[in-house]
């Protein structure tokens, strides 16, 4: 099989998933998707690097930052590669849903599961609104970046004047409502579901309301509840993503809601805290579905 990981940063998690590929039998050829490149006028017009053909399958790691015309580039590399069968982990569609947290939400709430409440809205007036009727002292809305991960960006707002202008937010204001626990300790969970099987968890704790590892959150052993488990799995379905770390809070009544979920997940900190080999359960996963897709023909004599 020619296999290609797809990645621009992150090297704890390029050598586990280079390791792990090589240990299923692969010999993955690692490039990236700012490098591919579009040539018509003879042949495949896709170029893809390492790669004389295109490639049976990508899993894809991490997609190079840059501007909305570069990134929208890179997500029609994974498009056309979709369209042309090779299988990409995750893809496009799935890349696309999770990374707009709007549209998140939307699938979310469509599937029946429960998550925070949620405002999306693109004046200020009409977030100014939002926030006079649903939020107020002790009980603020959670300002998120459309497009914002491993907790950059967050914002509690209690107050209207508390909102920032418009182009800081490049005209989309997403709240959602914070949910604070009962016994006061800031902590949240993180699901790694794979293959639509939750496979790991853990608890995140932090010394303020961001818990993301990233942000000096501490991973900490988890006995996941299997309600826990089936609502991750659930969520993961809603999106379409072949392997996620989803994200969620508990309700206060015993059970939990959806906060977001992750297309590019890193997993060091859950790692260090779970027995599962997680780099592994993504190759393997991987693999066997670049194979179901790319089967032998059968030759009759």
């Amino acid at each position: 099989m020619r296999i290609g990981l797809a990645a621009d940063n992150g090297d704890w998690h390029k050598a586990r998933l280079l390791a792990a590929l090589r240990a299923q039998g692969a010999e993955p050829v690692l490039f990236s998707l700012a490098d591919v490149a579009v040539v018509t006028g003879g042949g495949e017009p896709l170029r893809v690097p390492g790669f004389p053909a295109l490639p049976d399958g990508v899993l894809l790691r991490t997609i190079a930052g840059g501007t909305f015309e570069a990134t929208t580039m890179r997500l029609g590399v994974l498009h056309a590669l979709a369209a042309a069968g090779v299988t990409v982990w995750n893809g496009p569609v799935a890349i696309e849903r999770a990374v707009d947290k709007a549209a998140t939400s939307l699938l979310i709430a469509r599937a029946g599961l429960p998550t925070p409440d949620t405002f999306v809205v693109s004046h200020r007036a009409a977030a100014a609104e939002i926030v006079a009727r649903e939020a107020g002292p002790g009980r603020p809305l959670v300002l998120k970046p459309l497009f914002g991960s491993q907790g950059e960006g967050l914002q509690l707002i209690a107050r209207p004047d508390e909102l920032p202008p418009e182009d800081a937010v490049s005209r989309v204001y997403y709240l959602q409502r914070y949910v604070a626990r009962s016994d006061g300790l800031w902590r949240d969970y993180r699901v790694f579901v794979c293959e639509g099987r939750a496979i790991a968890g853990m608890i995140r704790e932090g010394d303020g309301w961001i818990t993301n590892v990233h942000r000096g959150g501490r991973p900490l052993p988890w006995a996941m509840p299997p309600r826990a488990a089936e609502l991750a799995e659930a969520a993961a379905a809603a999106v379409g993503v072949d392997y996620t770390g989803i994200d969620l809070v508990a309700d206060g009544a015993g059970g939990f809601l959806v906060l977001e979920v992750n297309a590019m997940p890193a997993w060091s900190g859950l790692q260090t805290v779970c027995e599962a080999d997680i780099a592994a359960a993504v190759a393997r996963g991987f693999l066997a579905a670049v194979r179901a897709a790319h089967r032998p023909r059968r030759v009759v004599a």
